[in-house]
């Protein structure tokens, strides 16, 4: 295999998973290890990845407004999010007054939601549906709807939770940072979960482990703001920021 191959293939591991190991980059390429760490300086030379002890982790990436919609985004990392969805729901309790936010891996905690007397608040038009098919108390906030997302945004949105004291709200997020902590494309969707993470008691942003080391436009709240369920964190660094539950598959 050709250098430029293996940068490449090294660098596409790396955009997937956000850190690896010289061994497990090793055994996925069929290369030996002295080979692999040799690569890895060569490409944290060129600015591409950050070197560390036994691997390399991805460089933060910064994607300002883009966004993908719905359905592209429902099929990627799709075991993973079912994973976060299934712990997530065991946290619901009866008395909660709950919001769950729109985003794909929130939809799938609604998937996981049994009987429950719990009532529910959402700004995601699939999801209030979905909780009404489940025969729980669902109320949807009032606003502009996002034709991307499907979710409800805005000024009359943000209106719509004043007053309103969760006991936990279930956030999605499309980037995790040391620095910019939760971010988000959309400024007025990011007000819109801003205002929900302040009227709730506690808080649980679901993400799989390619949303770290993502800073979108707008931050929408700090990483000490709640706990982080996830597939795996990929730097222990976040741990010193706020609460990470890593979740089996």
């Amino acid at each position: 295999m050709l250098s430029e191959e293996r940068y490449q293939r090294i660098l596409q591991i790396l955009s997937d998973r956000n850190a690896v190991t010289v061994t497990e980059l090793s055994q996925q390429l069929n290369i030996s290890e002295s080979t692999i760490r040799r690569d890895l300086n060569a490409l944290a030379d060129m600015g591409k990845l950050n070197k560390v002890f036994g691997g390399a982790t991805a460089l933060t990436q910064s994607s300002g407004i883009y966004e993908t919609n719905v359905a592209n985004r429902a099929n990627t990392m799709s075991e993973e999010k079912t994973a976060i969805a299934r712990y997530a729901a065991t946290l619901i309790s009866d008395d909660d007054f709950v919001f769950i936010d729109a985003g794909t891996t929130t939809l799938r905690l609604v998937d996981f939601i049994g009987k429950s007397r719990a009532t529910f608040v959402t700004n995601g038009i699939i999801h209030a549906q979905r909780l009404l098919q489940k025969g729980v108390e669902t109320y949807i906030i009032g606003g502009r709807i996002k034709p991307l997302t499907e979710a409800v945004i805005g000024t009359l949105g943000v209106k719509s939770l004043e007053g309103l004291n969760f006991t936990k709200a279930f956030m999605g997020t499309n980037g995790i940072d040391m620095n910019a902590g939760f971010t988000t494309p959309d400024i007025d969707e990011a007000r819109l979960k801003e205002t929900a993470v302040k009227a709730s008691y506690m808080t649980f942003v679901l993400a799989d482990h390619t949303k770290f080391r993502r800073v979108c436009a707008v931050t929408f709240a700090p990483l000490r703001i709640g706990c982080i369920i996830t597939d795996a964190c990929p730097d222990q660094q976040y741990s010193e920021k706020t609460i990470i539950k890593e979740v089996n598959k």
